[in-house]
């Protein structure tokens, strides 16, 4: 039996006790579970009646415990039992997590990076499994990952028909293509989104195939189902979902800091959950993962932010802080705890006005770096200066802010300038190989101590299907860092006239211009030589952005 706690102190607790009464008055809780999708207003109305599905899912998923044990046996006696996912964002995420949570390898293949894309094809193939999840069967990173490893087993002499599974909806264009293949096919519940598709076949698939017990974790949501249905004051989903949606004035910052919780990398699925679904119409709640109570933002005494605190299921002291000015403890096991911030977000969505379920910018910066591509390489303007290993341009606003600035450090100056010293954030965007370059993300506590505001950090492409809605459908507040770099080796996508490369160049690109066509400024650092740029640019960074 899991259980769920939710506490808090300061504005989260006074968001509690304000709307609460009435969410519980109104019915919110099992109108919700009843899938009525008149809760978010009528212009919300046509996605919710589709999208409503995941409410259900510690039951309807059951079927998917004995059909993946099956494949997970049938590799197993091929010797097969190194897997792959290749997925982004709400297909991605939650795997990580759970798996990770259970201890169990996987591999996730969620960039278009092609160092990080040729390490992946590299590595075991002989014994891989290779999972390809694409709700809309469109996707286009999840195809050319596709592509790619169709060539690797077939360069290989294996059948990819005797290694990959594909999980999308039915009647997708990935659907067809894969049974007429003869590739194994999952489909999902096509009336569920992809961020609150953790315990569709998206989450459950890859999660077994690396052999975690996911009926363990359907059992964990299912014991919490009733408890996040009852319209009481007591119900976590609305209490976490009013803390988060429910300040006066917004606190629009939720910084997520584990403590304890036993589940590993919960904050960068929430991150996705949360700021996909909120950011859109000028409003929103921005998530900030952080390491630790030593990182500034959970420090700081800002009237903008909240924190989240992941604690222990089995914690015996679930008291926020006394002294926090806004802070929620959240604890229970996973299973439980993707149900309840599912639940609190869609709460939170009625609470801010806004539809949780669609993601308008998302698809906008899809369609500017398909455009792009279109255009082919070659089409990035002039830097506005070279320091060392590093090209400069600034976007937004005409990007005249950069003014006379030719070194890095000058342009950071700059790009701070713009910074609203009281409700704004800083966004770092790295196009790189999140594996190999990892230790660039240690530039995040610099900066946020050296701006005195919340920063956070996103591999690209992979934030563009989480943060990104966010940084251009929410506030205007932030600025941004969009860092990218030339390719150690291109590689190529089979049966595309593009290559990995030109298609995360393109991504980046799609990405600043849609950020700069809603006036935000976008600082552009281009490494020429991976190695020295990125060696150069690490310690500008490190440094809080000064020379």
């Amino acid at each position: 039996m899991s259980s769920l706690s939710v506490s808090a102190s300061g504005a989260a607790a006074d968001a509690i006790g304000r709307h609460v009464p009435t969410l519980v008055e109104d019915s919110v809780a099992s109108k919700l579970f009843a899938q009525d999708a008149t809760l978010w207003g009528p212009e919300a109305e046509p996605e919710s009646r589709i999208r409503l599905s995941w409410v259900g899912l510690p039951r309807s998923s059951r079927p998917l415990v004995g059909e993946v044990a099956a494949m997970r046996d049938s590799f197993a006696e091929h010797g097969l039992d190194h897997v792959v996912l290749c997925g982004m964002g709400g297909s991605s995420l939650a795997p990580e997590v759970i798996c990770a949570t259970a201890g169990k390898p996987i591999v996730i293949l969620d960039s278009s990076d092609p160092d990080y894309v040729r390490r992946a094809l590299g590595d075991a193939l002989e014994r891989t499994v290779v999972v390809v999840s694409s709700k809309s069967g469109s996707t286009v990173e999840t195809d050319s990952q596709r592509r790619a490893y169709e060539q690797a087993f077939t360069d290989a002499g294996i059948d990819p028909a005797s290694r990959i599974v594909v999980v999308t909806d039915p009647g997708s264009p990935l659907d067809k293509e894969s049974r007429d293949k003869g590739y194994r096919v999952v489909n999902a519940d096509p009336n569920v989104g992809g961020r609150y598709s953790a315990l569709t076949a998206f989450g459950l698939v890859p999660s077994g195939l690396a052999g975690v017990d996911i009926e363990a974790l359907l059992d964990e949501a299912e014991s919490v189902a009733d408890l996040l249905a009852a319209d009481d004051d007591a119900n976590p989903g609305l209490r976490l979902g009013a803390a988060m949606g429910g300040t006066d004035p917004l606190r629009d910052k939720l910084v997520l800091v584990d403590d304890g919780s036993g589940i590993v990398g919960f904050a960068d699925w929430a991150e996705q959950l949360i700021a996909e679904s909120t950011g859109k119409n000028g409003t929103g709640v921005l998530p900030v993962v952080v390491g630790g109570d030593e990182d500034p933002e959970v420090t700081w005494p800002a009237d903008d932010i909240t924190v989240a605190r992941l604690v222990g299921s089995d914690t015996d002291d679930d008291a926020p802080s006394a002294d926090a000015a806004s802070e929620v403890r959240v604890g229970g096991a996973l299973g439980a705890q993707l149900l309840l911030w599912e639940v609190a977000t869609a709460v939170a969505g009625r609470l801010l006005g806004i539809n949780p379920f669609d993601q308008p910018d998302v698809e906008s910066a899809k369609k500017a770096a398909r455009e792009l591509l279109d255009q082919g390489t070659g089409s990035a303007a002039a830097p506005a200066a070279t320091d060392g290993a590093i090209e400069i341009r600034a976007l937004g606003g005409d990007g005249s802010w950069l003014g006379d600035a030719r070194t890095v450090p000058a342009a950071l100056d700059a790009l701070f300038a713009q910074l609203d010293g009281s409700r704004g954030y800083v966004a770092v965007m790295a196009y790189l190989d999140r594996l190999a370059d990892a230790d660039l993300a240690e530039c995040r506590v610099p900066l946020a101590r050296r701006t005195e505001r919340p920063v956070t950090f996103g591999w690209g492409p992979r934030f563009l299907h989480s943060t990104g809605q966010f940084h251009k459908g929410g506030p205007g507040v932030g600025v941004y860092l969009q860092v990218t770099t030339a390719p150690k080796e291109d590689l190529a996508i089979p049966g595309r006239d593009f290559t990995f490369g030109d298609f995360i160049a393109s991504q980046a690109g799609g990405d600043a211009a849609v950020l700069a066509d809603h006036g935000r400024p976008v600082l552009q650092l281009h490494l020429t030589d991976h190695d020295t740029g990125l060696a150069q640019l690490r310690e500008v960074l490190l440094a809080g952005g000064r020379a």
